[in-house]
């Protein structure tokens, strides 16, 4: 019987040949890692300030409620609580809109300013990758030359 041909010296021998530095997929890790960290912090602050609005919005809300529902002695001043109430509700949501507004702005110009950081870093990245593997391969390929005539 013949013995199964082990190519495990083969593989380790053809892997040697072909250098790979793994120094740049930890990198890689290491940069998304860190641009997950700042597109999170963008996303909480701006959950943050919305609760914040929010919050503050209901409690005025409540209060002119708590004010509506006092009961009055003219029937009168049921009509003009009601309009005060209105009134002051309008005024409230367009000043708690233009703060979510706001919000919405700062997060859309944080994300802009980081997608470009982003691309000017992948960029350069890529650029110093394809420097490194041209002198590595340019290196592997004197070696093979020089091992060939000899």
């Amino acid at each position: 019987m013949s013995k199964t041909q082990d190519y495990t010296k083969t593989m380790q021998d053809m892997m040697a040949s072909f250098p790979i530095d793994t120094s740049a997929f930890q990198d890689a890790f290491k940069n998304t890692a860190a641009m997950g960290e700042r597109f999170a912090k963008v996303a909480l602050e701006a959950a943050e300030k919305s609760t914040d609005i929010s919050s503050s919005w209901t409690k005025a809300t409540l209060a002119r409620v708590g004010d509506l529902s006092k009961s009055k002695a003219d029937p009168a001043d049921y009509s003009k609580a009601m309009s005060d109430f209105a009134s002051a509700a309008a005024e409230t949501a367009s000043e708690n809109l233009a703060a979510f507004a706001e919000v919405a702005k700062k997060v859309q110009m944080e994300t802009v300013e980081l997608m470009l950081a982003a691309g000017k870093e992948v960029s350069e990245d890529a650029s110093a990758a394809v420097k490194k593997a041209t002198a590595d391969v340019t290196a592997a390929a004197k070696k093979a030359t020089a091992t060939v005539k000899a």
